[in-house]
């Protein structure tokens, strides 16, 4: 089996975007998403999963514009979950393709609900599946033999190459997955503790290489090696943080590494990329408000960092940003330019700072400005603080410019009553 070919992924592209996206004829802010990306970068995902002999689920948790969930499932075998809403959205909205859910504790009666959507439920710690067991091996009994129901374990390795903390499940402490000592000591206290899990889940990467994953797994390797070879353990759930559509991502290595791993231990392997799914798909479209100046220039947009898209303060990072001139043409950022702005939201948080920009020409009220890979964990943190309008959402295949969604008050209003 040939690799996939990353010749045709939105990361390899330019980075303004295609010429033909009608920024101008939306509202502002508005959120646009391309869908012929969106496609790349799921041929390539589907290539890759073939290549490695892996399964590829959509992480919900990174990309859940649900309208797109038809295109997904042509490419992907289906989903992960992060609880109980995110599980009915999936069971919905992709009907049929596999669903896998983790949650690092559940609740009495969400768990129920979630039994009968998914099937691979994953616990996070001995306590958790100890308390849920007879009712997790209840409705496994309960499902027909063409929809049967997995029941996993969630292992910490204890090794991750994240610095920031935040972002590390594997950090000293953390309250994801189970340590090996924790699993020897739940042993001990009942030597029939892993009967009826059929499973592992392990998370430990963020917008990670392949390198990375090799640390990885030669950690779970030392850790865990010998469950993974008990004969009702079938599969084994890697987790996110794989960027596989970022452009300089080692596609061979991770290929190799899937092939010794399902050559060493006889499981099913799944990996449930979320960024990587709509990685440089989306579009922020703003406009400039006003230009003042404090000891430097100052741009004041209709769209806000801590609102729109949070992880700009959260992560932080900084998103590129291009301009739209009257002619619909893309002026990138010009680096050598004297015109350096520092382009803000117009919330009162005195932190709602986007990043500081250069551009060829000084900017105007009105000028129209656009933010680019701003579908992934955009859409499923923004929020309204200050009363802040959320920007309508819209799709473009390169023929048709489709309003998925518009917002107004009443979203604002009703998120606090009726």
């Amino acid at each position: 089996m040939s690799l996939p070919n990353p010749a045709k992924l939105p990361s390899q592209l330019c980075l303004t975007g295609p010429a033909d996206l009608p920024f101008a004829d939306l509202p502002s802010p508005a959120e646009l998403v391309d869908l012929r990306y969106l496609r790349a970068n799921l041929e390539y995902l589907a290539d890759l999963g073939q290549a490695a002999g892996v399964t590829v689920l959509l992480a919900q948790k990174a990309y859940s514009l649900y309208q797109t969930y038809p295109l997904i499932s042509q490419y992907l075998a289906g989903s992960c979950a992060s609880g109980l809403y995110e599980a009915r959205l999936a069971h919905e909205e992709m009907p049929g393709k596999a669903l896998q859910v983790f949650s690092p504790a559940y609740q009495a009666g969400e768990l129920q609900e979630v039994l009968t959507y998914a099937d691979h439920v994953i616990f996070n710690s001995p306590s958790e599946w100890q308390r849920w067991r007879q009712q997790a091996l209840a409705a496994q009994a309960n499902r027909p033999a063409e929809a049967p129901l997995a029941l996993g374990l969630r292992l910490n390795p204890e090794y991750a190459e994240i610095e920031e903390d935040i972002y590390n499940p594997a950090a000293p402490g953390s309250r994801l997955g189970t340590t090996r000592q924790e699993l020897d000591r739940a042993l001990a206290q009942d030597p029939d503790f892993l009967k009826g899990l059929t499973g592992f889940h392990i998370h430990a990467l963020c917008e990670q290489g392949a390198e990375s994953l090799a640390g990885v797994l030669a950690a779970v390797e030392a850790h865990f090696a010998p469950f993974l070879t008990l004969p009702h353990i079938s599969w084994l759930n890697l987790g996110g943080g794989h960027h596989f559509t970022r452009r300089d991502y080692n596609v061979a290595l991770f290929v190799e590494l899937m092939q010794n791993w399902r050559g060493k231990y006889a499981v099913e392997i799944c990996v449930e990329p979320g960024e990587a799914v709509a990685l440089d798909c989306g579009w922020l479209v703003s406009r400039v408000l006003d230009t003042p100046s404090n000891g430097l220039r100052l741009a004041i947009l209709d769209t806000s960092a801590s609102c729109h898209m949070p992880d700009v303060l959260e992560m932080p990072y900084r998103p590129r940003c291009f301009r739209v001139r009257p002619d619909g043409s893309h002026e990138p950022e010009a680096e050598a330019s004297p015109y350096l702005y520092r382009l803000g939201g117009p919330t009162c948080l005195a932190g709602d700072i986007i990043g500081d920009y250069r551009f060829a020409s000084p900017l105007q009220r009105g000028d129209l400005l656009v933010f680019g890979d701003m579908s992934i964990y955009s859409h499923v943190k923004r929020n309204s603080f200050n009363g802040m309008p959320l920007p309508d959402l819209y799709s473009w295949d390169g023929r048709d410019l489709v309003c998925l969604r518009h917002f107004s008050y009443k979203d604002f209003k009703t998120k606090l009553g009726s």
